[in-house]
């Protein structure tokens, strides 16, 4: 009777499957990043709106319609993401065509 000894998987198999699980849970991380509340505290003192038609002209007459966060100094994204991170929100991310007081000509 021969028995099989079973050999465990290669070390160059089990580093493959390490940086394929590293790299699935990064960017699960990534996705489920939260989105800015507009009603949040900080969001409400900057004045941030996810779109920037919908913010008050007369509270905030420095806004300029073609301002948007993807074209603001502090956008963190590609100029092709629609939600990307913030220096003014931390961790939350905002829409790229929102805006809030903060803005500065990237």
């Amino acid at each position: 009777m021969s028995q099989q000894i079973r050999q465990p998987p290669a070390r160059r198999h089990f580093i493959i499957q390490l940086a394929v699980c590293g790299a699935a849970l990064h960017a699960g991380r990534a996705r489920a990043q939260a989105r800015v509340d507009e009603d949040s505290e900080t969001a409400v003192s900057l004045g941030y709106k996810h779109d920037t038609a919908q913010v008050d002209a007369k509270k905030y007459p420095q806004h300029k319609p073609e301002q948007k966060c993807l074209n603001c100094s502090f956008w963190q994204g590609a100029q092709t993401d629609a939600w990307a991170g913030c220096s003014m929100f931390g961790r939350k991310q905002i829409a790229a065509g929102g805006w809030c007081v903060a803005w500065r000509k990237a």
